[in-house]
This record gives structure tokens, C-alpha cells and sequence, in this order.
């Protein structure tokens, strides 16, 4: 078929039956993780034809003067791999913060840890961007690239899968013949229930609120964090003086920060940052989603590959569900471009050596994570003592500290 941007699923220009169409890969999902996934796969040393199956069609960016409630920090690897896809060049101006240093505060007894780019010796640590803006950009990147066709809007009906190859069948009709299926499309993926891959889920029993301020002292460009036993509440650097909120909260106690009008949202949310930020002021209405833990039994199958939060979920208290995701995306992208001339991209071998390059990486992100969530939400004087304790001992290690933030940043 011809390589149109957003290709017609009723098309029968293509070869085959009228809606039949082939390529070697169907990325079914149209977020940030699908959309960089093609990209990349398609600029590779030995390129691939993706198809990205997506519900609704491009995001529109955010509107100048605006913001977008839900805002990523992003480590410099990921930063790297947008820049190589052409990505990142493609968002528009304004809309990226870096990140040069952390500030975590524990629950008690002034307990903190301070991460300084430039310390480590780089320049950030991380960058900050709206979901919105950053999903817009990977839609221009992916309609620069010649070998990827977006379908838009559209619906995956089944999926099948052979030895030979895999075909997606959409609702209306179209059918996509292809020899890799990626599920990036969440996590309550259809092709993962499809692939007949189970998962395990299990609710935090708390919902995250997000909103964004303007703030009467500088950000400096830091990030930060507060540990409440149980509740974390971070502030993410935007661009001039404003902030991204993220606070994770029980579900009862989440509501009710909803609620508030906006002048009693900002003294909440001042009394919890400890004024540090001076006077607060809402540019960005609250909103909050429930959290929960995810992790896929496996991350591949016959000729079908996950991504993302179809693979995986943690809690967003140390801010790398994305980063996790596009890590996903580049190995894979990577593995696909790398492949022997007689392998196809929904090789076996090639999805064995995906599935055990990422299960480390992802097994230690989410037990480091959910580690710390229960740590700082469990009750008792001895373990408050011990965990800030703990925090302030970790700063005073720079080995550690250093370890910890390199690992962060990807």
C-alpha cells in the first residue's frame, strides 16, 4: 500500500483484498510509547513498515497561555532517543523545563536528600513536558517518516496469530497482515488479553491529583518531593514560575482536594509544601486518576511484543512510568533494526532477547518503587525513625546518591 499518513482503512489501493493491508509491524495504541516506537523502528539501520492503530487522531497542542494537567519527567536517555527520532525537535518552543536538581523530603524530623546535576556532573537530571505537547510532537515526527501510516481513528476488533505472521482485524472490516503486533495501548491492553497474556494488578489504594500553579518564588528548576506517611506529594519545574503537581492520596482524601475551591486548594497544597514555593495560585484546574501496580506475566508472545503500561504500572512517586516505557520502545525499536536479513521482526529470538534485555531494568524499577511506597506508608515510631533516618544517611553517601540519581536519569 502506499505509505499515506493517515491511511484509510477502507483503502483498497493496497495489495491483497479490498481493506487487506501489510506491513511488518502494527503498533496498536496512540500514545507517546507507540508513536516513538514507530518512529524509531521505521528510521532503523534496516527500517520497517509500521502501522499504528490508534482510537482517536492526532492530539492537538496545547493552546498558547495554556497547560496540560499531566506533565512527564523525562530522563536524558529518553531525551536522546526523541531527539533521534525527531521528536523532541518537533515540540513546540516553551513547553520543555530542565530539571537540575531534586529536593526529597522525609515525614519527619527534617529529614531530606538533595540530588545536584551539577554535582554529578551534567547538566539536568531530567526535563519536564505536558503530556499533550509531547504526544502532539511524536504525531508530527511519525508523519515525517515515510514507512509509517497512521490509522486514525480506529478499532482493533481480534487478533490473530500463526507461526507465519499476525493479522489485526479492525472494526468495519480492514485487515492488517503483519509480522509483529506491539500492544502499547495501556494498561487494560487489548492485545495483551488478545495474546492471552495474563497480568497482575493490585489497586495502591490511593488516586493521584494533578493541577498546576503559578508560584511566588522561583522554582530554581528543581523538583520536589515530600514523603507524608502515605500520601507523596511532588512539584515538578515548568517553564517560568509556575509547577506541576502530582499527589498521591487516598482515594477519600483525593476527592475531597478535588473539591476544594481554588483559593483553599493553593493553602492546602502551601501548608504541604512547607511555603517553600511561596504563595500558590491554580492555572490548571485538579484532577485525579486511581493508582494501581501492573506487571504482565510475560512480555511477549507468539509475533506480539508489549510496551509501556500494557506491560507494566507502578506508582508515579519516582516519576518513571513513561521513562520505563520508552525504554521499552528503544530496545525494541533497536532489536527490530538490528535483526538478520532472514529474521523478521516478530522473530522468536528477537522477542526472547527483548523480553530478558527489559525484564531487569523493569523488576528493579518496580520493586525499588513499590518498595518505597510501603516503606513510607507504613505505621509505627521505629520505622518513621528508621526510614528518615535512612534518607538523610543516603545524602550524606555520595557513592549512593549518585548511583540512585544515574539510574533515574536512564
Amino acid at each position: 500500500m502506499q505509505s499515506n499518513r493517515h491511511y484509510n482503512p477502507r483503502d483498497t489501493r493496497s495489495s491483497g483484498t479490498a481493506g487487506d493491508a501489510h506491513f511488518d509491524i502494527v503498533a496498536v495504541g496512540g500514545g507517546p510509547v507507540a508513536l516513538a516506537f514507530a518512529c524509531a523502528a521505521a528510521g532503523s539501520a534496516r527500517g520497517a513498515s509500521v502501522a499504528v492503530v490508534a482510537r482517536e487522531r492526532a492530539a492537538a497542542a496545547p493552546a498558547p497561555g495554556t497547560l496540560d494537567a499531566r506533565v512527564y519527567t523525562l530522563s536524558p536517555g529518553n531525551v536522546a532517543f526523541l531527539q533521534s527520532i525527531g521528536a523532541w525537535q518537533a515540540l513546540e518552543p516553551g513547553r520543555v523545563t530542565p530539571v537540575r536538581g531534586m529536593r526529597v523530603f522525609g515525614d519527619r524530623g527534617g529529614a531530606e536528600l538533595r540530588f545536584d546535576a551539577y554535582a554529578a556532573g551534567v547538566p539536568e537530571v531530567g526535563w519536564t513536558v505536558e503530556d499533550a505537547a509531547l504526544q502532539a510532537a511524536l504525531w508530527r515526527a511519525a508523519a515525517q517518516h515515510g514507512a509509517v501510516s497512521v490509522l486514525a481513528p480506529a478499532e482493533c476488533e481480534r487478533i490473530e496469530v500463526d507461526a507465519k505472521q499476525a493479522s489485526v482485524h479492525l472494526h468495519g472490516g480492514a485487515r492488517l497482515g503483519a509480522a509483529l503486533v506491539l500492544g502499547a495501548d495501556g494498561a487494560n491492553s487489548f492485545v495483551r488479553e488478545q495474546a492471552g497474556i495474563a497480568a497482575q494488578a493490585r489497586d495502591y489504594g490511593q488516586s493521584a491529583v494533578v493541577a498546576n500553579f503559578a508560584c511566588g518564588k522561583p522554582h530554581d528548576d528543581l523538583a520536589l518531593q515530600w514523603f507524608q506517611g502515605g500520601p507523596v506529594l511532588a512539584l515538578l519545574p515548568l517553564p517560568g514560575r509556575r509547577v506541576s503537581m502530582v499527589w498521591s492520596l487516598a482515594h477519600e482524601a483525593a476527592q475531597r482536594i478535588v473539591r476544594l475551591d481554588q483559593d483553599s486548594l493553593c493553602r492546602e497544597v502551601e501548608r504541604a509544601s512547607r511555603g517553600l514555593l511561596g504563595a500558590l495560585e491554580v492555572v490548571t484546574p485538579p484532577r485525579s486518576y486511581a493508582l494501581r501496580r501492573l506487571a504482565a506475566k510475560r512480555m511477549t508472545g507468539t509475533r506480539v511484543a508489549l510496551a509501556g503500561d500494557a506491560a507494566h504500572v507502578i506508582h508515579p512517586l519516582a516519576g518513571q512510568g513513561l521513562n520505563l516505557g520508552l525504554q521499552d520502545a528503544r530496545v525494541l525499536a533497536a532489536l527490530v533494526g538490528e535483526r538478520a536479513p532472514v529474521r523478521d521482526a516478530g522473530d522468536a529470538r528477537l522477542l526472547r532477547r527483548y523480553e530478558r534485555s527489559r525484564a531487569e531494568p523493569i523488576l528493579a524499577m518496580d520493586l525499588m518503587v513499590d518498595g518505597l511506597f510501603r516503606l513510607f506508608g507504613a505505621q509505627g515510631e521505629w520505622l518513621a525513625r528508621a526510614r528518615n533516618t535512612g534518607l538523610n544517611l543516603t545524602g550524606r553517601i555520595p557513592v549512593l546518591k549518585n548511583l540512585l540519581m544515574r539510574q533515574a536519569m536512564g
